[in-house]
């Protein structure tokens, strides 16, 4: 009997120990189980975060082409507002601008008539001032001639007297006044015929001269500035 006590209270003791370590083992269990839950817990947790703030800076990255894009926008829209404003300004201002290039057109087109104007008078007043001139000339040319024929018909010894000396003052006087006025004698004796200068009336053999050249001047021709008033009267060799 006693001895079978002492294999029950032995058992007894045995299963007591296997409870306890047991119970170490569910304990550890659980601590581990829960250790495992926080690493779970806490990876979750920072993928989560990682997650955000990807999506975070994917916003903040999607929003800047957003803003720039209105930014972009709306300078576009104020330009065009200022460019319809200066148009519309420029539209109030047409009708004055229209104006102001009208009276300007006009203005221009009245100096340019008046210069048309003036140049046309100072040809006009030009052209009868030598036509006056000519005439005047024309009529004088005849004096001339008779001044030369009365100088020729002098007698060799009266060509020193007083009367003789007077006639040439006077014809020298006259011949400086008409060549301040620009004319001239055309030279003729010694020249080939130019029908533009000399007006041929006869024709006469000569052992001097050509045929073709002028041998007599019958009358003498003049010019005035580059126009021939009096053509001259010459005989040319036939």
């Amino acid at each position: 009997m006693a001895s079978k006590k002492k294999k029950n209270k032995g058992k007894n003791q045995m299963d007591e120990m296997n409870m306890k370590e047991n119970s170490l083992d569910e304990e550890k269990a659980e601590e581990k189980a829960e250790n495992n839950e926080t690493v779970n817990s806490s990876d979750t947790e920072n993928k989560e975060t990682a997650e955000k703030a990807t999506g975070e800076k994917a916003d903040a990255e999607t929003a800047e082409p957003d803003a720039e894009g209105k930014e972009t926008e709306e300078t576009e829209s104020d330009a065009k507002e200022e460019e319809g404003e200066s148009e519309g300004e420029k539209e109030a201002k047409d009708p004055k601008q229209a104006r102001i290039e009208e009276l300007e057109d006009m203005v221009k087109r009245q100096l340019a008539e008046f210069d048309n104007f003036r140049k046309r008078s100072d040809k006009e007043k030009e052209t009868m001032f030598e036509a006056g001139a000519k005439s005047v000339i024309e009529k004088l040319l005849p004096v001339v001639d008779n001044f030369e024929r009365g100088l020729a018909s002098i007698p060799e010894e009266e060509q020193g007297t007083p009367h003789a000396e007077g006639m040439m003052m006077i014809y020298k006087q006259l011949m400086g006044e008409l060549e301040k006025l620009d004319v001239k004698p055309i030279e003729a004796v010694g020249k080939e015929f130019n029908p533009d200068l000399h007006n041929a009336v006869m024709q006469c053999e000569s052992d001097e001269y050509e045929s073709g050249i002028i041998a007599q001047e019958l009358q003498k021709g003049y010019t005035y500035r580059d126009s021939v008033i009096r053509h001259s009267m010459v005989a040319v060799v036939s």
